[in-house]
């Protein structure tokens, strides 16, 4: 009868290594717990960090998807003599006859105009508002809705009735229309009778900030002369870059260089990678959070074995290998950031949620992100934890028992 083989005791199995990592830290909870808060705040910043600008960047996918990114406005822009240039009258009928464009309309300043809640009110207190000129279907091209009341349309356009951008009414006091009691407001010298209020327009944000009348009323009342500041194009969304290079030659033939042809969208895209770059730089801070958090953790494991030389000096005279030693603190490092890089992913992942929440964005959290916090912080762990390991694995039965 043969004898059962004996275990190579150089070897501990994975679990029996984990185990003696966990006991280190049950023995010492507190210390295990501040050591791994540090871990945490780094992980969770810089999950927080990732995982906000994606769902930023959702927000902004879904607008666009939701506004259409076929805009295009064009504004007059400087002449070859350097003189700024004026848009033709019907820039905006000009601009209908390229094939792939399904929409166009103007609107035009009128100049010093102001609108203010009574006459009493001094003519400086312009409150930063523009009075436009605009027609019917201005809110059909540029996707705008009306929060309240009504837009100018073939009943009204002809009288003296306003429409508010969500901007204009707020500074104005005005957040509804009664059909009731119709709000007036005292512009350019005359009684206007507020039709509607707007809702915020991310695309056309200078009509929000504007007080739009009927195109012939401003003529009559206010000295308009015709002349357009804006022509806003909507196109087929795949042959808006050919509409945007021969927009300019068409709406102003005499001076096509003279018209700025800009994109709405790109400017909003242009804010995200804006706040794409300080995220770049909030990521540092998070990955220097980290690493503070790692010295702190290297720092109590130095401690640990400094406390623990008769427990390494016990365990090396019954046998336990060099290399056992070093795997156990090891273990411990690593488990202590692991579960430090856990709480800061779940940290992280509740920063995010509330913050989306508030910012009506959907939360978004990159896979990368969430176990990317996990391994990151375990290889803090290993790289923290390997000069401990190796100091308490050095240590001779002798010394460590005395």
């Amino acid at each position: 009868m043969t004898a059962p083989a004996v275990p190579d005791s150089s070897r501990l199995p994975p679990t029996d290594v984990l185990t003696l990592g966990a006991h280190g830290m049950r023995t010492r909870p507190l210390r295990a717990v501040l050591s791994a808060l540090g871990i945490a705040i780094g992980v969770a910043a810089m999950v927080a960090v990732l995982a906000v600008p994606a769902s930023s960047a959702q927000a902004l996918h879904d607008k666009l998807a939701a506004l259409g990114t076929n805009l295009l406005t064009a504004t007059p822009g400087h002449s070859m003599t350097g003189g700024d240039t004026r848009l033709p009258v019907g820039a905006a009928a000009m601009a209908r006859r390229i094939a792939p464009v399904t929409g166009a309309t103007a609107t035009g300043k009128v100049p010093n105009t102001t609108i203010r809640r009574s006459d009493r009110i001094s003519l400086e207190e312009t409150s930063g508002v523009s009075v436009l000129a605009a027609d019917s279907d201005l809110l059909d091209v540029v996707g705008g809705k009306v929060h309240s009341g009504s837009f100018l349309n073939a009943g009204n356009e002809n009288f003296p009735v306003v429409v508010l951008g969500a901007v204009t009414a707020s500074r104005l006091g005005i957040d509804h229309v009664d059909a009731a009691h119709p709000t007036q407001v005292y512009l350019g010298g005359h009684w206007f009778t507020v039709a509607g209020v707007l809702d915020s327009m991310p695309l056309a944000p200078e009509i929000e900030r504007s007080a739009l009348v009927g195109r012939a009323v401003a003529q009559q009342l206010l000295g308009f002369d015709g002349h357009p500041t804006t022509v806003y194009v909507k196109a087929a969304e795949s042959a808006v870059p050919d509409v945007r290079a021969v927009l300019g030659a068409t709406i102003n033939p005499q001076s096509p260089f003279g018209v700025a042809v800009t994109r709405p969208s790109d400017l909003l895209q242009a804010q995200a990678l804006t706040q794409s770059t300080y995220s770049a730089l909030f990521l540092g801070l998070g990955g220097i959070a980290l690493l503070v958090g790692g010295v702190g953790v290297a720092n109590t494991m130095v401690i640990s074995v400094l406390e623990r030389r008769r427990e390494i000096g016990l365990r090396r005279a019954l046998g336990a290998t060099k290399r056992q030693i070093r795997g156990q603190f090891l273990a411990e490092s690593v488990l202590l950031s692991g579960l430090g890089g856990l709480a800061g992913v779940l940290i992280g992942i509740l920063a995010t949620a509330g913050y989306a929440l508030s910012q009506g964005w959907p939360a978004v959290l990159p896979a990368l992100a969430l176990s990317g916090g996990v391994a990151v912080s375990a290889l803090v762990g290993a790289i923290a934890g390997a000069y401990p390991a190796i100091r308490a694995a050095k240590l001779p039965p002798t010394q460590a028992l005395s």
